[in-house]
């Protein structure tokens, strides 16, 4: 079989790799619930910072790490091996993305790749992350993730989220340096498209450090939510023993998490902070209870280590919140049932696609799991996210009521 010249693979790129072709499925599914008639909100997707990189670096400060950057010589990824993430034959990714065209009318070009896979798939409001610069948190410089965070945030801000009021972020928050971090909350929390605040899952300092005392409390003051996204780490000492991108990416992406969560409930950050919505991003569903099982048993032998608590770890794990992807489907679907009961997923749990990444879910993964009744499956898919959020809906659904 003789292989396309690579003039041939950019033509035929071009005339396949389309955001509405790729998610014709999506809009029929769109068409057959009738997802116009309720609000859908995507609390975790992704574009690629990359491709905009030399209009991020133009807001760095420091004017040495300008130069570097302009220069090729910063890498944003703290050694992460990106590369595996990629998947042929599946939603389009990294450059066959900057195939697509967009319309030269002002507006930024993520923002009408994003308005086209929303439309497909029935997303009316999106939260918008980055994608390789979710490494930033174990970069060897602190320097780095201060000064990319800060530019990226800015370049968000000003050039991607003024073009549409659909889309949303919770911005990077650089936590190697708690000052920096303090100041971005300061700095930002009062932008147009900022819904909260995000910390990257991939780092090593503790959540419950006093320095970060501050954050938390001027983020709880703005009535906004704080997120922990999960990632993976290859280069950890640990993950370092696996073989396989599979499994490092299955275990990676919990495990940072389950720390994190650990040490924010055994440490009484819950009680510190009653009023700060906290979320899990993209770590599945399913260590959700392990946790729950695992923190309680524990507390009941040693409850004399948590004396800021107040009741069981699974209750507050009950009162904070989680996003759907990966949802893990099992061949027998009590046991998902079972998962749902135990979180209290009808309060607790958010939509979320992880669009445009090859594991991404569809709204159809929440709205047609057969044990959902309709009002919980409209909570899950759209209203707890408007609550946490604070968002005004009212653009597309003028009519609609909490």
């Amino acid at each position: 079989m003789e292989l396309p010249s690579s003039d041939q693979y950019y033509k035929l790129s071009v005339d396949s790799f389309d955001t509405e072709k790729l998610l014709t499925n999506a809009a029929r599914q769109r068409d057959q619930r009738r997802y116009e008639t309720f609000p859908i909100i995507d609390v975790d997707a992704h574009h690629y910072e990359t491709d905009s990189m030399r209009e991020i670096y133009k807001y760095i400060t420091d004017p040495v790490l300008q130069q570097l950057a302009y220069g090729g010589r910063t890498p944003i990824t703290g050694g992460q091996r990106l590369g595996f993430q990629d998947m042929g034959g599946r939603v389009t990714r990294y450059p066959l993305r900057r195939i697509e065209e967009t319309p030269k009318d002002g507006r930024h070009r993520d923002v009408h790749l994003t308005h086209r896979w929303m439309d497909a798939m029935g997303v009316d409001y999106c939260c918008m992350f980055p994608t390789p610069m979710l490494g930033l948190g174990v970069h060897p410089l602190p320097e780095i993730e201060i000064n990319m965070a800060r530019a990226y945030n800015s370049w968000l801000v000003k050039d991607v989220l003024s073009g549409s009021n659909r889309v949303k972020s919770m911005l990077y928050l650089p936590m190697n340096d708690h000052e920096a971090a303090y100041r971005m909350v300061e700095d930002f929390a009062d932008a147009s498209g900022v819904i909260g605040f995000m910390i990257t899952s991939v780092r090593e300092k503790p959540v419950h450090a006093n320095d970060y005392m501050k954050i938390y409390r001027a983020i709880e003051e703005r009535g906004l939510p704080i997120a922990f996204h999960g990632g993976f780490n290859w280069d950890d000492p640990l993950m370092k023993t696996t073989n396989r991108f599979i499994s490092v990416h299955a275990l990676g992406f919990v495990w940072y998490n389950v720390v994190h969560c650990t040490n924010w409930v055994i440490n009484g950050l819950c009680e510190r902070f009653p009023n700060l919505p906290v979320i899990w991003i993209e770590s599945g569903l399913a260590w959700i209870p392990w946790l729950m099982q695992r923190l309680d048993n524990e507390y009941r032998m040693r409850s004399s280590e948590a004396p800021a608590l107040k009741k069981k770890p699974s209750d507050y794990m009950r009162d904070m919140y989680y996003t759907s992807q990966p949802i893990e489907i099992p061949d027998d679907m009590a046991v998902l049932e079972c998962t749902f009961r135990m979180m209290d997923a009808e309060n607790t749990l958010l939509y979320a696609s992880d669009y445009p990444h090859w594991d991404m879910d569809l709204p159809s993964t929440i709205y047609d799991l057969p044990f959902l009744s309709e009002k919980a499956k409209r909570k899950i898919l759209g209203e707890n996210a408007i609550g946490i959020n604070n968002l005004d809906v009212s653009e597309r659904f003028p009519d609609w009521k909490p």
